[in-house]
């Protein structure tokens, strides 16, 4: 009798328990999303990669037409550690392009600007700009001849498999099918690509010397005698190129199964020419001669596979294939693309640059302010060990920025803007003037420790994170008269407004405050006393400036905000102050949820950026108008296009923008996942029942 009782019982609890959620299938997921191509579009081109090399393809699976992709999303090869300076025969310093400012903190301050007058300092400027460039390392493709054209190549049918990292690439050239296998091995900057034809093509690789151009595909076709391709070694199965461009060199280890002959078709430019109709290659590009031993198409993409299948099954991911709302379909896309766009492009040891491995944008240069915007999600997704990679990198730096705090009077160490592997500040009108890049390396760390809470962690990052809090303290001015800290003498976020008259910009006054409690909960973590001084600071921080509407301004100093489109344009950098960071007691949720709706009807949206929509939709989900936050993300503008293979199109120069496609998961994963304090599943979609977001292994947001 007891067993009958204890079996009604479980059965009865059973039945009122809910089923356990069926886990998402992943693969599923993942391939529904693949991109497909069908024309010669120059806007989509397809990419592989690892983070630290990228390889990017037009419709025939390799660069065969880059002349048609030039001014589209161009049909880079690039890496972090392929580099390049113009000479220097003036011999110009860095310090030559050091300008003197006083903007009221108590001592003069040195700036690395760009001087407008001509001369010498305007010249040191514009050099240490240019120098170093990041290189185009080859171009790899069909070798057809000066007859064929980009329209003779049809019947195209190529999709990007993202669950193993190959791209397929169908066509006919001449009546005859071709098929192209393009893979990127893991770890090594290393493509392969299988071959199959009835009249197999020659391989070309075509090198070019750098442009040293602001934004382009980095390539200079004319300058031959600028540089050299040299044949170091060859035999039956494989051959090495040495590659020199003035003082820079690297290498290009080629092999290939099969009969096939490399020959020289002019200067930079080699062609390996098979004779079978199936034929598969590897390319491998060092900074030095490679000790590795040389591998096969089926080894790499037998790697590739592994690492993929791996980065999809171990991360997070969201399926929105319950939704019933209609844009949740396209929502889904731009998320998964994201996924796999920021892993091969963003996830190397040093910080990317705003088109990462694809094309040179501001030199090929990166902008530690755009850092977060990249690589905050992956801390969110399940990918921490991507964000830990690439911050190990501000150690080898610390010693420059410490100098660029010293020589402007301050204490700790001050982050460059844009610069480049070695930390260089390059100069900048307005880049040197920011600020808002001194925090992130106190949000990712925290990101870090919260997604992996480890003595490891905390030994590694917790130093500097106490000398980047002693510069913020040491930039924050005390007024005696009103007893509070000020900010000033920095362009802000939103960069319309000038560093010599802008007090009190709110997103980093509201990120000075966030920032400032997380080194002191580092300091307890540590063993640490906190600072008694930045208490104070964090307690007597100016709060948000807002006028007789109820609106907070872009600036205490910009009194004229919803007057002035100066004020109205680029970055809406005050919803920053709460979405990308907690709500904190410099401000009002009233205040903040009445300029949300301004901005909302009146901003100047065709003058905005991608980041911007991600960054909106943050605000609106704090504030509680999920509708918002998710018409924000899917706003009907120029600057959040989401091409074919992912890419967030900005406008003819930025035709590939990264920072808004890791925007766009950071804010996702705040949706799914929720914030320090919000309530329930999915807090930032609507609860309309349209919103069924299922996902797996993602992380809040502070």
């Amino acid at each position: 009798m007891k067993h009958t009782i204890y079996a009604l019982t479980m059965f009865a609890l059973a039945a009122c328990t809910p089923p356990k959620e069926k886990a998402i299938d992943r693969h599923a997921l993942v391939t529904r999303n693949n991109p497909e191509v069908t024309a010669m579009d120059s806007l989509s081109s397809l990419s592989v990669g690892n983070g630290e090399f990228a390889y990017t393809v037009d419709a025939t699976g390799l660069q065969t037409f880059p002349e048609v992709y030039k001014n589209g999303v161009p049909l880079g090869t690039q890496s972090q550690w392929g580099w390049h300076s113009f000479g220097n025969p003036e011999n110009y310093k860095p310090e030559e392009a050091l300008v003197e400012y006083d903007f009221g903190h108590g001592h003069k301050e040195l700036y690395a600007t760009q001087p407008k007058e001509p001369g010498r300092a305007k010249e040191a400027s514009d050099w240490y700009r240019v120098n170093p460039h990041r290189l185009h390392l080859g171009i790899i493709g069909l070798e057809l001849g000066n007859e064929v054209r980009p329209s003779d190549v049809q019947n195209i049918q190529q999709s990007l498999d993202m669950w193993n990292g190959i791209i397929n690439s169908r066509f006919t050239l001449k009546e005859t099918p071709y098929y192209i296998q393009t893979v990127c091995h893991p770890e090594r900057d290393m493509i392969a690509a299988r071959l199959s034809a009835r009249q197999p093509a020659g391989i070309k690789f075509h090198f070019p010397y750098p442009t040293g151009g602001h934004c382009d595909d980095a390539c200079n076709w004319e300058a031959n005698d600028k540089h050299s391709t040299t044949l170091v070694s060859e035999d039956a199965q494989s051959a090495v190129l040495k590659r020199t461009l003035d003082a820079t060199t690297y290498y290009v280890t080629i092999s290939w199964e099969g009969p096939a002959k490399l020959s020289e078709k002019s200067a930079n430019y080699f062609v390996l020419t098979p004779t079978d109709s199936i034929f598969t290659f590897t390319c491998q590009f060092t900074p030095q001669v490679s000790a590795s031993p040389i591998l096969t198409f089926t080894e790499v993409q037998q790697a590739s596979s592994g690492h993929w299948k791996n980065y999809w099954t171990q991360g997070a991911v969201a399926d929105f294939s319950q939704c019933t709302d209609v844009r949740a379909k396209e929502l889904e896309r731009r998320v998964v693309l994201s996924q796999y766009l920021l892993a091969i492009q963003c996830a190397g040891s040093t910080p990317p640059q705003e088109t990462g491995l694809t094309y040179n944008s501001w030199f090929g240069k990166f902008h530690l302010e755009m850092i977060w915007w990249h690589q905050a999600q992956f801390a969110l997704w399940g990918h921490p060990e991507l964000l830990d990679r690439t911050l190990s990198w501000y150690e080898t730096v610390e010693p420059i920025a410490r100098q660029i705090a010293e020589r402007q009077g301050f204490k700790g160490i001050r982050w460059m803007k844009m610069t480049d592997p070695s930390g260089l500040e390059a100069p900048s009108k307005v880049g040197s003037f920011l600020i808002w890049q001194q925090p992130h390396l106190i949000y990712l760390a925290e990101l870090l420790y919260r997604a992996n809470p480890s003595e490891e962690l905390l030994k590694k990052y917790n130093s500097l994170i106490q000398e980047t809090a002693e510069f913020m303290y040491s930039f924050a001015t005390y007024e005696e008269e009103h007893d509070r800290y000020v900010l000033k003498g920095a362009i802000p976020a939103q960069e319309t407004l000038r560093a010599a008259e802008t007090v009190n910009p709110p997103f980093e006054l509201s990120y000075w405050h966030f920032a400032m409690q997380v080194a002191q909960t580092w300091r307890e973590r540590t063993g640490m006393e906190r600072v008694p001084e930045w208490d104070v600071l964090i307690e007597k921080l100016s709060p948000l400036a807002y006028n007789d509407e109820q609106l907070y301004l872009a600036a205490e100093t910009a009194v004229d905000t919803y007057k002035d489109i100066r004020f109205t344009s680029d970055h809406m950098a005050v919803l920053g102050a709460v979405g990308i960071l907690p709500m904190n007691q410099l401000i009002h949720a009233g205040y903040m949820k009445n300029t949300l709706h301004w901005i909302w009807d009146n901003w100047n949206w065709d003058k905005t950026w991608g980041w911007d929509y991600p960054m909106t939709a943050m605000n609106a989900a704090r504030m509680g108008e999920p509708e918002k936050a998710v018409s924000a993300l899917l706003m009907d503008k120029r600057t959040n296009t989401y091409l074919v293979n992912g890419h967030n199109y900005q406008d003819g120069r930025l035709r590939i923008y990264l920072p808004g496609n890791g925007g766009l998961l950071t804010t996702v994963a705040m949706m799914c996942a929720g914030w320090d304090g919000s309530e329930g599943n999915n807090p930032g979609f609507p609860k309309d029942s349209k919103w069924n977001v299922r996902w797996e292994g993602l992380q809040p947001l502070p």
